[in-house]
């Protein structure tokens, strides 16, 4: 039995908070290529379904870790597009204070845990979320996700490990959008259906659309439900696909026309905007006034961002591993 049924408000849900992360992205590329954003920058353009379903499963408490591929996890979780685009333009409104830029956004307020520029480096540390959480006693779950480049990375295996031993409460997400960086899947391991890496662990696992957001919900609900319920980390493989480059700097020449457009016409945002049609949940006036909403909203951060002031030059100097009267520091 599902813990959080599908009803007439997830899908209104989906459809705009999917609609705003599309449209984010897409203003986020404009302004990259006008260089108001500087830096990597790593778009989420035709992933969407895996954060909407995911987070149409998750209760308040539980939390996130993902790669450096992040604005649209942030946002997801309630994190403001003003701060998240301000971060990207590096000011000091940002939600890192301007110092993370596109690869290192936070929120402790919303459980959001970055935002990781290191291969894999964040799959040990959403086991080490999960561990806290079974420590304090809470019922609460991290959700890790990565790419599935980072499923090469060994300490993905030292991470399941103890999280299988430990039965902490954890869902290992991979995004297998097939490309890695710009590598096919094909071409660096024998073993292509990527969720199979769960089996040398005994860790429940499985393949999952993740062009659908019905697909990851139902399979994020049972995964959340077993990890709430003690029973440890699931391992499911999000099998999706980035329209764009792996950054902004690829022009993604390894695949074909024809492959993008097959996976376009699975657009998860369209299927939504059907379902909501079809068994009308709403109308066209509706979908007219939620793309306006969302217009509105991605205007109005890039104002925000446009207006709000750099970091004073002192910022170098806070948030940083320096304890000026440490006990054992000779100043």
């Amino acid at each position: 039995m599902s813990a959080v049924e599908i009803n007439k408000d997830t899908y209104l849900k989906w459809f705009e908070s999917m609609l705003l992360m599309r449209k984010f992205e897409e203003k986020t590329g404009q302004l990259y290529g006008q260089q108001k954003i500087r830096g990597f920058c790593h778009l989420y353009i035709g992933q969407e379904a895996v954060v909407a379903g995911a987070i149409s499963a998750m209760q308040k408490g539980d939390s996130m870790i993902t790669t450096y591929r992040d604005h649209a996890q942030a946002l997801a979780l309630g994190v403001s597009a003003d701060s998240i685009m301000a971060e990207m333009y590096g000011k000091a409104t940002g939600c890192s204070k301007g110092k993370g830029g596109s690869m290192h956004m936070f929120s402790k307020e919303h459980n959001f845990y970055g935002g990781h520029g290191i291969v894999g480096g964040q799959i040990p540390l959403g086991a080490g979320i999960a561990f806290a959480e079974k420590y304090k006693g809470t019922d609460n779950v991290n959700i890790c996700y990565m790419g599935d480049g980072a499923v090469r990375q060994g300490a993905l295996n030292e991470a399941f490990n103890m999280a299988m031993l430990w039965k902490l409460p954890v869902v290992f997400v991979c995004e297998n959008n097939f490309y890695a960086m710009g590598t096919s899947v094909e071409r660096t391991t024998n073993m292509t259906d990527i969720y199979k890496i769960g089996l040398g662990f005994d860790m429940p696992c499985a393949p999952v659309d993740g062009m659908d957001p019905v697909a990851v919900h139902n399979a994020m609900d049972e995964a959340i439900q077993r990890a709430r319920a003690g029973e440890g980390p699931t391992f499911l493989e999000m099998r999706t696909y980035r329209y764009r480059g792996h950054s902004m700097s690829d022009p993604a020449k390894y695949r074909t026309k024809d492959e993008l457009e097959e996976y376009k016409a699975k657009d998860p945002i369209e299927q939504v905007r059907e379902a909501i049609l079809k068994e009308k949940y709403a109308d066209q006036a509706w979908i007219e006034e939620i793309e306006a909403k969302v217009k509105q909203i991605v205007d109005q951060s890039v104002k925000f961002a446009e207006e709000s002031p750099w970091p004073e030059a002192s910022e170098l100097f806070t948030d940083v591993y320096v304890q000026t009267d440490y006990p054992y520091q000779e100043i």
